[in-house]
């Protein structure tokens, strides 16, 4: 019997090791593209990669000097923000195309390991391999920053990386989170844009004990992962149920409820993403939220 045991523990572990394995992209996987810096500009802002990736305080053109270096408090541990300039050393300037297009997708370093998910990789799952080619593309044109990693402060059991792997396959997965049969070409727009790129949902959508996403409550708020207080139900169960399409594209242009009210806290840096978008996508935005299912909140009958 304990031989029967001992066997079956040691297959199930074998499950497990493969089961959790990274998953990788090899050159010969990407189709022949030409990578365009310009749009690759345009994701750099709908990311809102500068907000995290950038110094703190930075302003102006130090916005672009992707340095990294600050501290994510989680319950899990502290996370540092990468160095992601073209730095070959420090950054991420002797990567391939393939080895980023595997950490944005499937959260993959170049070493073949795990990143934690603090790094958004179950939003950008939901990328196109063009836009990520594309980004990529104007990365390396920005300024390159020597700063070192600060490692990562993680206790036992979540330092274990390969049971991330594990994790993974509960919740990574490119497909779209709210269903939309029969969506407006606007709305199927937003959608992309919220869900893989901007990654609202990181923030907005509260996660369950082991850091998943809850996505039955998707983007129906939670606790602020940055300190006191809540992130803000988005979906017509919440607050903005009562604004209008034209209210929440004016918000992500100006900063302005249809209270008067202004952005304050990390929104305000969001703002200052969606503010330098094309008219037309922060119409999408709207129209995406607007056809959200309703969220109530948690206690609501």
């Amino acid at each position: 019997m304990l031989k029967l045991a001992a066997g079956a523990l040691v297959l199930a572990a074998g499950a497990a090791w493969a089961l959790s394995a990274p998953e990788t992209v090899e050159a010969g996987d990407l189709p022949a593209y030409t990578a365009d810096a310009a749009r690759g500009a345009h994701v750099f802002t709908i990311g809102g990669c500068a907000s995290c990736h950038a110094a703190e305080g930075a302003g102006g053109d130090a916005r672009l000097v992707l340095s990294g270096g600050r501290a994510i408090v989680s319950e899990f541990g502290t996370f540092h923000v990468p160095n992601i300039s073209p730095d070959p050393e420090h950054g991420i300037g002797g990567w391939s195309e393939a080895q980023f297009v595997a950490a944005m997708l499937h959260g993959t370093s170049p070493e073949g390991r795990h990143y934690y998910p603090a790094f958004p990789y179950t939003s950008y799952a939901r990328m196109r391999v063009e836009d990520l080619r594309d980004l990529f593309a104007y990365l390396r044109t920005l300024p390159a920053s020597d700063r070192a990693d600060t490692p990562h402060d993680i206790p036992f059991p979540f330092s274990v990386n390969r049971a991330i792997g594990l994790w993974k396959l509960l919740y990574l997965s490119p497909d779209p989170v709210v269903p939309m049969p029969g969506a407006d070409p606007l709305a199927a727009r937003g959608r992309y844009l919220a869900e893989g790129p901007g990654h609202c949902g990181e923030c907005h959508t509260r996660r369950d004990l082991i850091g998943g996403p809850v996505t039955e409550a998707w983007l129906g708020g939670g606790p602020n992962p940055d300190g006191a207080g809540r992130i803000p139900n988005l979906t017509p169960g919440g607050p903005l149920g009562s604004w209008s399409a034209s209210d929440i594209a004016y918000y992500l242009e100006s900063g302005f409820t249809p209270d008067y009210d202004s952005v304050g806290g990390a929104m305000a840096d969001v703002v200052r993403n969606t503010a330098a978008l094309p008219a037309e996508d922060r119409a999408a935005l709207a129209a995406y939220i607007k056809a959200l299912p309703p969220v109530l909140p948690e206690g609501a009958p």
